[in-house]
């Protein structure tokens, strides 16, 4: 088994005790990401909109990081604060992923880290 950790500093350095992503025979696994700027460290203000649109900038960056890119997602796991949000967040993640659409589960949760409206991770493969 190879395993190997991927971080760039263009996405949000973890938060806790995991990776941004770790890559496995063959496999991409990028941790939730939550709609932090890189840059700043804080959460970008405003709406579900905004929000995903970070989150999907930040995989995306952790993706070519590791040597990916978005037509290799197979897997997208999508939390939110609010379901009443998924047609907005619908939108932006169809911006995203235009060919190749991954696998995905959407759910609702209660609260999500620094209090983000929206969550992803995802898995890819080459």
């Amino acid at each position: 088994m190879m395993k190997k950790v991927i971080s760039t500093d263009q996405a949000p350095k973890a938060i806790g005790p995991y990776s941004q992503a770790i890559e496995c025979n063959g496999l991409l696994f990028i941790s939730g990401q939550i709609p932090i700027d890189p840059s700043t460290g804080a959460i970008v203000d405003g709406d579900i909109k905004i929000q995903t649109r970070r989150v999907l900038q930040n995989i995306t960056a952790i993706l070519e990081a590791a040597g990916y890119q978005l037509d290799d997602v197979i897997k997208c796991t999508v939390l939110m604060a609010d379901m009443n949000d998924f047609a907005a967040m619908n939108e932006i993640y169809g911006e995203f992923f235009t060919n190749n659409k991954p696998a995905r589960a959407a759910f609702g949760v209660v609260q999500l880290p620094m209090k983000a409206k929206v969550e992803i991770e995802c898995i890819a493969s080459k």
